[in-house]
């Protein structure tokens, strides 16, 4: 892991999931944890780490991405270091089959180029009908799969890849008792991850037959999840951070004629529904995410299931209409008219309200009770309650009935969904995290303090180690109260102390991050302050500390005071309890 992060700067890391701003020496973005409007989300480039402040969360750059291994595997490949050396049996096996599979695909979407340049009516299919240029076929590695049934799995046995490699990588199946093709007779459009590995393919036919599907994609695999993947991010994702927006079209050929035509921060859900996922996959880019799905019904109903996933997600949703089948359609007529109506694109519950305005009949009885139906199942979506009431009152004007009959329409909706079934966090959960949260904070701000300014260590003379959590704050008050005077390099230091005594590698890193995070901390929130304000937030800061403490070992004390029948035993815990009074000052 060091040698990964030597080679690499975490602020480019993170920079490929989070918008970052330059602000001073560090650089600041929106959390991507919550739904927050004011940049408190914190990269250090000098400490290589990171601070959420607004979720409490922070670390290095392993850190940052929740699935610790895939983010591994992810800087290391950038990096250049091979991770098997470091794995398990069990973590080696997995990671050298996924390894294998993207390599059996990358063969795979080269042999599919090198068919396509044999092949006139695929070629003539791609150029002459799609319009595509030869440069653009290149830069997506199009390709086309054969028709004999055996050409890609022979293929890839010959350059050493065994029958089970190659199912594994979804390129092959079993039929008539042997492997062969996955697919055949197709143009072959090849779906690559963020860094622009190929981990699938989506498959066209070129001639059509009956009964058989236009398109198919890859199976799950190792590598390739069609719930997360999102099409064309890998060459869009530059554009989608320059222009604050992205475009999410229905299919591959859409995202190719658009960056053909130079409309680049276009992406697809490659023909599957979109998903939460995918939206939280885009959010690392941008919040502002536009859809533009076909005019037909299953475009519209896709359109619809997409707004409360971004309620979800975190994101705005907004609707591109056009006057045309699809987008790639629309390219061919006009570029401008395809760039007009991405920027006139409309917030998804307004397009909603506009499309059945036009789709029913609001003059009669049921068809104002189908508008307001359709509507309301979004509009109860929204968490906003502002912005419910703005979207009641405008189904309310457009139905021409009361906003009371609207609201009355939707409590009795609710209440049908409230009698359902449903899992929740018990108020007293809830409220014990954000009691743990705010613990969290009001330690590690203190010890901000005291680290980075000497002259308030002595506050810590009288507490001790019970006031702090077990792990790296209750060993850096150790520190600080043994080494008064310290003004040495905070992380170095602090782990050349605690390398000295009995601690695992992982426990001296976790260490040495903590340090940092509370460091930036101290620099984001208390830098400029005045000594004596300074001086101030900390006593105040110590007395809350002391005060929990005080009050969460007092209800400890009263629980066994009533459960002791000995007088000797309850004297000596009314004596803890009156000693404890003293401490609150």
């Amino acid at each position: 892991m060091a040698e990964v992060k030597s080679r690499l700067n975490i602020e480019d890391v993170i920079g490929e999931y989070v918008q970052l701003k330059r602000s001073g020496r560090n650089f600041k973005g929106l959390s991507p944890w919550t739904n927050e409007r004011t940049p408190s989300f914190m990269v250090s480039p000098e400490k290589q780490i990171w601070h959420d402040f607004s979720s409490g969360k922070g670390g290095d750059m392993f850190s940052f991405v929740i699935d610790f291994r895939a983010t591994l595997e992810h800087l290391a490949r950038k990096a250049g270091v091979d991770l098997e050396q470091f794995g398990s049996g069990q973590a080696k096996g997995r990671s050298r089959q996924k390894a294998r599979a993207v390599e059996a695909l990358e063969l795979a979407a080269k042999f599919y180029q090198k068919q396509l340049t044999v092949n006139k009516a695929a070629l003539g299919y791609l150029i002459n009908k799609r319009k595509f240029t030869k440069q653009t076929l290149l830069t997506w590695q199009i390709g086309y799969s054969p028709n004999t049934g055996f050409a890609l799995t022979d293929f890839l046995t010959k350059h050493g890849f065994t029958t089970d490699e190659t199912k594994l990588a979804g390129v092959s199946t079993e039929r008539s008792h042997r492997p062969s093709d996955m697919f055949r007779g197709r143009i072959m459009i090849p779906l690559h991850d963020g860094r622009g590995s190929v981990i699938g393919f989506t498959a066209r036919l070129l001639v059509d037959e009956k009964d058989a599907p236009k398109y198919i994609n890859t199976p799950q695999t190792l590598v390739y999840d069609k719930s997360s993947h999102v099409y064309g991010l890998h060459l869009a994702k530059e554009a989608i951070r320059k222009k604050a927006f992205v475009v999410v079209v229905e299919g591959n050929m859409d995202v190719i004629a658009s960056h053909q035509a130079g409309v680049t921060n276009v992406v697809a859900s490659a023909g599957t529904a979109i998903t939460e996922r995918h939206l939280r996959e885009l959010k690392r880019f941008t919040g502002d995410v536009r859809l533009c799905f076909d005019a037909d019904q299953a475009g519209i109903t896709a359109t619809e299931r997409a707004i409360p996933l971004a309620q979800k997600a975190g994101v705005n949703l907004s609707i591109v209409t056009i006057a045309a089948k699809d987008p790639d359609e629309l390219i061919q007529k006009s570029v401008k008219d395809w760039q007009t109506a991405i920027d006139k694109a409309v917030y998804a519950p307004d397009w909603l309200i506009e499309h059945y305005q036009k789709a029913l009949d609001l003059s009669s009885a049921q068809g104002k009770r189908a508008f307001s139906d359709a509507l309301l199942v979004t509009i109860r979506r929204l968490s906003d309650p502002v912005e419910q009431e703005h979207y009641l009152k405008a189904v309310a004007v457009a139905a021409d009935t009361s906003l009371e009959a609207v609201r009355a329409k939707l409590d009795s909706k609710t209440s049908d969904l409230i009698s359902m079934p449903r899992r929740k966090i018990t108020p007293k959960a809830e409220g014990s995290d954000k009691s743990q949260a705010e613990y969290q904070k009001m330690q590690d701000h203190l010890l901000a303090m005291t680290l980075m300014q000497p002259k308030l260590r002595g506050l810590l003379k009288d507490m001790g180690p019970e006031y702090f959590s077990e792990g790296a704050p209750r060993a850096l008050l150790e520190f600080l109260r043994k080494n008064p005077d310290f003004k040495g390099e905070p992380s170095k230091d602090f782990i050349e102390v605690l390398a000295g005594k009995p601690a695992t590698a992982q426990q001296l890193q976790g260490a040495s991050d903590y340090v940092k995070i509370i460091a930036l901390q101290f620099e984001e929130l208390y830098q400029d302050l005045p000594s004596q304000d300074l001086a101030e937030q900390a006593a105040h800061l110590k007395q809350r500390l002391i005060g929990r403490y005080v009050k969460k070992t007092k209800t400890e004390l009263v629980t066994k005071m009533q459960q002791t029948t000995n007088n000797e035993q309850l004297q000596k815990l009314i004596r803890r309890v009156n000693k404890l009074n003293s401490l609150i000052k």
